[in-house]
């Protein structure tokens, strides 16, 4: 008796969404558990080179918080490309501007650097306050 791999297609794909609420939590912590949700990981049928992943919301972003008084240490850097334009902003100036892109930037650099890294990451959205539009969905809520 033969026994057969069977390889994970496209047309296999099964998509949940998940509903994360970030309120007092930490963020790298958060950040690599929606990582494994966008990837897929949890799930038995994952292979590498097919995007496996689920949906995931995440909620109270403007909640999200920082050990050891990272709050003022932590700089996010952004570059223009001309000479002498490097921009830093601090983490809790970040927090004010736009707490959003705090919680993107965070699990962009947990997914792997691989093509399907765009793909994944649009599967993610993230919201200021606890409302959300995604409620025809039905949005599993996950405890993190």
């Amino acid at each position: 008796m033969k026994y057969k791999t069977t390889w994970t297609k496209k047309e296999d794909i099964e998509r949940n969404w998940y509903i994360v609420d970030v309120e007092n939590q930490i963020l790298g912590r958060i950040a690599t558990k929606i990582a494994s949700l966008l990837i897929g990981k949890g799930k038995p049928e994952i292979v590498p080179n097919v995007d496996c992943g689920d949906y995931v919301v995440v909620i109270n972003s403007d909640k999200v918080k920082l050990t050891r008084g990272k709050e003022t240490r932590k700089m996010y850097y952004r570059h223009s490309g001309y000479p002498g334009a490097l921009k830093e902003t601090r983490f809790d100036e970040q927090l004010k501007k736009d707490s959003r892109k705090i919680i993107v930037d965070a699990v962009k650099n947990m997914l792997p650097q691989n093509k399907l890294k765009d793909k994944r990451i649009a599967r993610l959205i993230v919201y200021k306050g606890p409302e959300h539009k995604n409620a025809a969905q039905k949005p599993i809520e996950i405890k993190l």
